[in-house]
């Protein structure tokens, strides 16, 4: 007998709805074709819901479903191909890095704001 998540049970671990996850099956992002119980239903094994977790934290970070696909792709491949897989997250790490520097520098600027308005409402004078 085939234990396992039900499609609920597995939106409610990753936080996805269960058309989110069947958009993953059928779009190619998944290891593997979610086994089914002997009732039809899918049964998501720990694996599944730990790969649906870093889908999560790929598109999170704005990876393109393309990119998450071959990344898929990728593993799905096994071994052999670990350069490929690692230029690919290198690559989308650069991306995350060019926006997390936009990110920090327009705190800055609102750090900066908060600061004037601080010390006008404190009545200091204008800097």
């Amino acid at each position: 007998m085939l234990i396992g998540l039900s499609i609920a049970e597995a939106a409610a671990e990753t936080g996805l709805t269960a058309d989110t996850l069947r958009y993953y099956e059928r779009d190619g992002l998944m290891l593997r074709a979610v086994p089914r119980a002997p009732s039809g239903h899918r049964a998501y094994a720990d694996s599944d819901i730990d790969w649906i977790h870093l889908i999560t934290k790929l598109r999170s970070t704005g990876m393109p479903i393309r990119d998450v696909r071959r990344y898929a792709e990728l593993v799905r491949a096994g071994s052999g191909n670990e350069e490929e897989r690692l230029e690919l997250l290198r690559a989308h790490r650069r991306v995350v890095l060019a926006r997390l520097a936009e990110v920090q520098d327009h705190l800055g600027a609102i750090d900066h704001k908060i600061g004037i308005y601080e010390s006008r409402t404190a009545g200091e004078p204008a800097a």
